[in-house]
């Protein structure tokens, strides 16, 4: 029977997610975060006999070090870290402690890494690769199949849409008129985002395609409220089915399959915009970052481009 410490470092869990998801609009995957990050902490401080409410800063310095001991990366390290931080800064304002033992605590120092970037002729290889796909000579189920993964590419990269939000998206998204996207974003907050006409085309192509299925199973399908349904628990298309997906286009296309993922290929739809020439905010609000400094880890193409500009235009500079 596990100790009365962890069924209350449990309790407290619950209430400080419960305020993540109240006061700060946290969504569910930030939470699953929280959650398994804190289990762990808690799991860690029962083996040495203590709990959220007694451990002191030498407890956490060791569970910091037990990390490093098991092959967490410094990036993983800092994120527990910030994870501790934000618990005992809700149970000092909760006053269910006096104090604040993670207050003094420092991270592993890293750098902030670049993301990883396809260039633009990355992107059209994949994009060309899978509109071939889908005038291959395949079942109507493969067809389908393809059909909707050229879909999922063209609005990912029209878009930037975080991956959750792409296979999360409605079947009025793809209205026939529709110029613009309501797009659920984290923190439940909405915000509208642009289609470009390839996009348009290929959610109407496939859209047209799965409710032209005649068998009961995939009327279902096309009854159903989510664009890219499936017939799992949560009722549209995972994002795991959908990133395993993209990793077999990449092969296909002739890309390393580890540089491409959902999340890369958000990246490529930043960078390449600020290649040429987007505002910075305007990219803010189109990714739905509520802060400017998550935004700004793309300024490094911001400076090359200046770079360049200043290299090719100025009438001084070496030719």
């Amino acid at each position: 029977m596990r100790s009365s410490k962890t069924h209350t470092d449990a309790r407290l869990i619950h209430l400080f997610l419960d305020m993540l998801a109240a006061e700060q609009g946290a969504g569910e995957n930030t939470l699953d975060a929280y959650r398994r990050d804190l289990t762990d902490f808690s799991e860690f401080l029962d083996r040495a006999g203590q709990n959220f409410t007694r451990a002191g800063t030498d407890v956490l310095r060791d569970y910091l070090s037990d990390l490093d001991t098991r092959g967490f990366k410094s990036s993983s390290v800092a994120r527990r870290l910030s994870a501790m931080r934000h618990l005992f800064r809700f149970l000092l304002n909760e006053r269910i402690r006096s104090d604040d033992p993670a207050a003094i605590l420092s991270g592993p120092k890293r750098g902030r890494g670049l993301p990883k970037v396809l260039s633009i002729s990355d992107v059209d290889r994949m994009l060309t690769r899978a509109k071939e796909l889908t005038q291959a000579d395949a079942s109507p189920q493969q067809r389908l199949r393809a059909m909707r993964l050229h879909c999922l590419l063209e609005v990912l990269y029209a878009t930037g849409l975080r991956v959750s939000e792409l296979v999360a998206l409605p079947l009025s998204a793809a209205r026939s008129d529709a110029r613009m996207i309501v797009v659920r974003g984290k923190g439940n907050k909405e915000r509208l985002v642009p289609l470009n006409e390839a996009s348009r085309r290929a959610m109407a192509d496939y859209l047209a395609a799965m409710q032209a299925r005649k068998t009961e199973k995939q009327k279902n399908a096309a009854g159903s409220k989510w664009l890219f349904p499936s017939f799992g628990e949560s009722g549209h298309l995972t994002r795991q089915h959908f990133a395993r997906d993209l990793k077999e286009l990449a092969t296909a296309s002739g890309l390393a399959p580890r540089l491409v993922s959902p999340h890369v290929l958000r990246h490529a739809f930043a960078s390449h915009l600020l290649h040429n020439g987007a505002d910075l905010r305007i990219v803010q609000t189109l990714l739905g970052h509520t802060d400017i400094s998550t935004t700004q880890i793309y300024t490094h193409v911001v400076e090359e481009r200046l770079k360049s500009l200043v290299r090719d235009l100025h009438p001084l500079a070496e030719k």
